[in-house]
């Protein structure tokens, strides 16, 4: 009986020995400060290069028009860079996210279903170019986010057919 009561006090006292010092809890919160940072900064990134590389698909498909070779060159290139920096901040545990979106029009589950075939079109391309496979994964947003409201004209629309890539961690 002894033993039982020792072993449950052992246990209740192993957390509290375990506990942070506010030292420890101070450079924790430092950290994910930082990695939160750095998260927001490669985001950053990747939107931007995403924008400069946008590859047209033809309409109501997920085929490439030719000639995006080049700009997936560049955007699984800022892909490498990220995880770079990933790396070399500590960070292993982190998808890159490639998001397919479209316009308005048609129905909202054809074009969840287009935005998904189109960001696995992109994920496929990057994996190609070198982005491990395992680090990439593919979503249709279809057009739950777009980024200009309403898309009424044809230069509108063209804006919200996009994809994006970003790192979560």
């Amino acid at each position: 009986m002894r033993t039982l009561v020792v072993f449950a006090l052992l246990a209740l006292v192993a957390p509290a020995a375990r506990a942070q010092t506010p030292w420890e809890t101070a450079k924790s919160v430092a950290g994910k400060a930082s990695v939160g940072k750095l998260e927001k900064e490669i985001n950053k990134r990747l939107l931007d290069e995403g924008r400069k590389n946008q590859c047209s698909f033809k309409s109501d498909s997920d085929v490439l028009e030719p000639g995006c070779d080049a700009k997936m060159k560049r955007l699984s290139n800022a892909l490498v860079d990220a995880k770079k920096k990933l790396d070399g901040a500590g960070v292993k545990n982190f998808k890159f996210v490639v998001s397919g979106h479209t316009d308005t029009s048609g129905s909202a589950a054809h074009n969840k279903e287009l935005s998904a075939k189109r960001a696995a079109v992109i994920q496929k391309e990057l994996v190609a170019k070198g982005v491990p496979a395992d680090e990439i994964e593919s979503v249709g947003m279809g057009s739950e986010r777009p980024l200009v409201k309403p898309d009424d004209t044809p230069a509108k629309k063209a804006k919200n057919r996009r994809y994006e890539v970003q790192v979560k961690l």
